[in-house]
């Protein structure tokens, strides 16, 4: 393939209206990948029940794609500066259609992980080319604007992606959610080809990084697979042991190759800059609040309260809706006041939205846990443009490349981390109350009473003598799992919000001043 020819033919052939253009085609592909990210929450039930997939297994479908799309991120930069900015995009839309249509077609889990790892690195090598390919075409005055339209469009993915999904699944299969996507990734490698400009580095390409490429995908995959199977084979076991010292090792091992290599896979230079450094510690937090939450959300209303797919869809879009409207709004603002303001303010409101979700139970309201969701929604679409914009604003032109795949691989690094950390503290804090309830009542009164009260009620129904004690103890016991349960959901929402606060200190140093402003 032709690498493309270059941006100024392109402002050349098109005229002003480029811009939009080479805009809506990145958006278009990174949609199709949101898509696919944020769906597949909505079937999770159903694609463990129909592929006899454990909880483990399950949660790998959400985390192999994080943890492929992180991976992917500080590749970007280099692909970008060696093959152009066309073939890295049209590359990475190909492996995507690939892999949705065989996750569409696949009946075996390990496929289906599979599938979904090569999603998340499509996805991956995608979303900092938006990044970058924005803050190339508008000049420094129109970057937030131009930011806050992309973001527009991003959030629509995730606003009618489980809806879409939930009622795919309820009208078809879960086979449907992964065909979802596949008209718009289409039609944005049709628009790749026409609207992406090639290679933009002068000269020769640095070579790649494979030690920094191998380290990496140690540290992380090692990681990942250690929190993943702590929850099976035990914290204190040799085999979690060995995985957890094994990706501390690789992880310093990759920090200390990065500052040596001569071209290394994250500049460290990024890091000499203050700014970036505060909205990397924001994208990370933010990161593991929005995948962790994202993760469990659908889980918790199809499991705790009983919705069906259409309906756990049907409960987050209207704060998808509206978060749509608020990256317009966040997009003009960061070309008008510093960051940390609508930073702050976002992870405030997000805070907010999960402490309130802590306190939701079986009889809470469909359209007031929906308020709920959405309160939290708002304060993402505040942080997230003002959060990049400071991020890109801190770093001089040379290192912007290298910076948009930094900032989106600490954010889905943080995703990664907290989609994982948050089933872990879930699961645990789960078993903690079931145990704990268990204490309370098991020998005591009320046990005996509501022993008594089942037993009778089993007499009624003519359930023979011999076998009522074990029912009504099978009874109490499914009772309190569900509660403990419950009140597992309920403290990671509650761990969500705290670490939203803390993310408020980084935040608040984010005083880089608008184009021609003065920071406040």
């Amino acid at each position: 393939m032709n690498e493309g020819p270059s941006i100024e033919a392109l402002f050349a052939r098109y005229g002003p209206a480029f811009r939009w253009l080479v805009t809506l085609t990145a958006l278009t592909g990174t949609v199709s990948c949101i898509l696919s990210s944020t769906i597949v929450n909505v079937a999770l039930p159903d694609i463990m029940g129909a592929l006899g997939m454990g909880h483990e297994e399950g949660q790998l479908l959400s985390t192999g794609f994080l943890a492929a799309n992180t991976g992917f991120m500080l590749l970007n930069a280099w692909s970008v500066e060696r093959f152009g900015f066309r073939i890295t995009y049209v590359a990475s839309i190909g492996l995507f259609v690939v892999a949705s249509i065989l996750a569409g077609l696949g009946s075996d889990p390990g496929v289906m992980v599979f599938c979904r790892v090569a999603q998340g690195a499509a996805a991956g090598l995608l979303q900092p080319l938006s990044m970058q390919i924005i803050f190339l075409v508008f000049p420094p005055e129109r970057r937030g604007t131009a930011m806050g339209m992309f973001s527009f469009g991003v959030v629509m993915a995730p606003a009618i992606g489980p809806t879409l999904g939930g009622f795919l699944v309820d009208q078809f299969s879960w086979h449907a959610v992964f065909f979802l996507c596949l008209p718009t990734a289409v039609l944005g490698l049709v628009m790749g080809v026409l609207f992406m400009p090639g290679r933009v580095a002068q000269g020769a390409a640095r070579a790649f990084d494979w030690w920094g490429s191998v380290l990496l995908a140690l540290a992380i995959g090692l990681l990942l697979a250690g929190l993943t199977d702590g929850q099976h084979h035990g914290w204190g076991s040799d085999h979690v042991l060995l995985e957890l010292t094994g990706a501390t090792l690789a992880t310093i091992g990759f920090i200390g190759w990065q500052a040596i290599a001569p071209a290394p896979l994250m500049s460290l230079k990024v890091f000499q800059h203050w700014g970036f450094v505060a909205a990397s510690l924001v994208a990370f937090i933010y990161g593991a609040a929005i995948f962790g939450s994202t993760y469990l959300l659908p889980l918790l209303v199809q499991i705790v309260q009983g919705y069906t797919p259409t309906r756990a869809g049907l409960i987050l879009m209207p704060a998808g809706l509206a978060v749509a409207v608020i990256f317009l709004i966040a997009g003009r603002l960061a070309d008008l006041v510093p960051p940390w303001q609508p930073v702050c303010a976002g992870l405030l409101c997000f805070a907010l939205s999960c402490w309130l979700i802590g306190d939701v139970g079986t009889d809470t309201p469909f359209w007031t846990l929906a308020m709920w969701i959405l309160i939290g929604r708002v304060g993402l679409g505040l942080t997230l443009p003002n959060m990049n914009v400071g991020a890109m604003r801190a770093l001089p032109q040379h290192l912007l490349g290298q910076g948009a795949g930094s900032i989106n691989f600490f954010r889905m690094l943080g995703g990664a981390f907290g989609t994982n950390l948050l089933a872990v503290f879930m699961e645990r804090r789960g078993q903690f109350h079931a145990e704990a309830q268990w204490g309370r009542v098991d020998g005591g009164a009320v046990a005996l009473e509501t022993r008594r009260l089942l037993e009778g009620l089993y007499a009624q129904a003519g359930i023979p003598e011999v076998i009522r004690r074990d029912a009504a103890y099978e009874f109490m016991g499914r009772m309190l799992e569900a509660q403990a349960g419950l009140q597992g959901f309920r403290d990671a929402f509650l761990a969500v919000a705290v670490i939203c606060l803390v993310a408020i200190l980084p935040g608040m140093t984010l005083r880089q001043p608008p184009p021609g402003g003065r920071a406040r």
